[in-house]
């Protein structure tokens, strides 16, 4: 991974670990709590499974980076079962999209990948700014 690569990796580990400090349990039977960020923190799922997806396709031989940076907010903002069904779905819907559209790694897919990295490094950026 070059040194860009490595510096949006960080800063989706920052998050990460931010939203473990945010995320708190609703007590039983409590509604699913909705946060400010939700949206955002959706976005950054589903790019992260677009990615996931995509660098793999082109060779970008990640493994399971972006699986595991997924697992991390999975960790930390999964509450409960319904918000982590909808933290992996928001992913799942990201890689599955891409995986019907690209079956092979074109500059197209290569142009997306960097637009997606640019995308969820400023979302990530702003998670972190706004968590208390």
């Amino acid at each position: 991974m070059g040194n860009g690569g490595a510096k949006r990796s960080l800063r989706f580990a920052a998050l990460a670990v931010v939203a473990g400090l945010t995320g708190a349990a609703p007590a039983a039977g409590q509604q699913i709590e909705s946060k400010p960020y939700d949206d955002k923190l959706m976005r950054l799922s589903e790019i992260l499974g677009a990615v996931h997806y995509l660098r793999e396709l082109c060779g970008n031989n990640d493994g399971q980076t972006w699986r595991d940076r997924m697992r991390e907010i999975v960790e930390g903002e999964g509450s409960n079962a319904a918000r982590r069904s909808r933290l992996t779905k928001s992913f799942n819907d990201g890689y599955r999209s891409y995986s019907r559209t690209y079956q092979s790694c074109t500059a197209t897919a290569q142009v997306a990948i960097d637009r997606f990295l640019a995308e969820g490094g400023q979302l990530a950026d702003a998670l972190v700014k706004a968590a208390p």
